[in-house]
């Protein structure tokens, strides 16, 4: 299912249905950032507003983003917060929507939705300051690889959003490409248990600072 129709269709049920996926991400997320000080956000694919609140309290001001309407919707009935604006943009259009750069920018469980990593990553680095972070949180590649996607269940039957795989080394050399180095990669597995596949795959980015004079 194209991936606005879907979005659009499961905002009614996102918060309320079983989703492994989507509750790890969120545990990783804030595991992985705790140690980041930022002041400005830029959160791509905010949905719900999952994540926004725990953003509202760490940063100065938060710009949400979201391709679907309703998954807006919900985020701004859960965050009301002048710290934070919501804005319903395509982000594989130029990005018209930034007037301004950011310390960090993310990226939650919406890249496997995206075909062309390359014009996402140049946006972005475009849009972060010298030595600001991008973090990344995606389904795990080997979850895809297994035929795993996102998906969800209405009256008439199983909708499968529209995936596209991506390797870890695609992310890592893409973003190499824009200025962006790896920080830090980590995985994250259901109940802990590291004999498994793994969940969750996090990349920490950060944009080359200016060089030294």
């Amino acid at each position: 299912m194209d991936t606005r129709k879907a979005y659009d269709t499961w905002a009614s049920q996102y918060d309320t249905n079983n989703n492994r996926t989507r509750d790890l991400e969120g545990q990783a997320l804030r595991i992985s950032l705790a140690p980041i000080q930022f002041d400005s956000v830029l959160e791509i694919g905010c949905g719900t507003g999952k994540n926004t609140e725990w953003f509202i309290e760490k940063a100065k001001e938060v710009t949400a983003i979201d391709l679907s309407d309703k998954m807006l919707a919900k985020a701004k009935e859960k965050n009301t917060s002048a710290k934070v604006q919501f804005t319903q943009a395509d982000i594989t259009l130029p990005w018209a929507f930034i007037g301004k750069r950011y310390d960090m920018v993310t990226f939650s469980l919406i890249l496997e939705h995206i075909q062309n990593l390359d014009h996402i990553f140049q946006e972005a680095s475009g849009s972060l300051i010298p030595g600001g972070y991008i973090y990344i949180g995606e389904l795990h590649p080997y979850k895809q690889y297994l035929g795993t996607k996102a998906r969800f269940d209405t009256e008439d039957g199983q909708q499968v959003v529209d995936c596209y795989n991506h390797h870890i080394s695609e992310f890592i050399q893409i973003a190499k490409k824009h200025g962006l180095n790896l920080v830090d990669l980590n995985e994250f597995f259901d109940n802990n248990e590291k004999n498994e596949i793994p969940r969750i795959l996090t990349i920490i980015l950060m944009k080359d600072p200016v060089p030294s004079t």
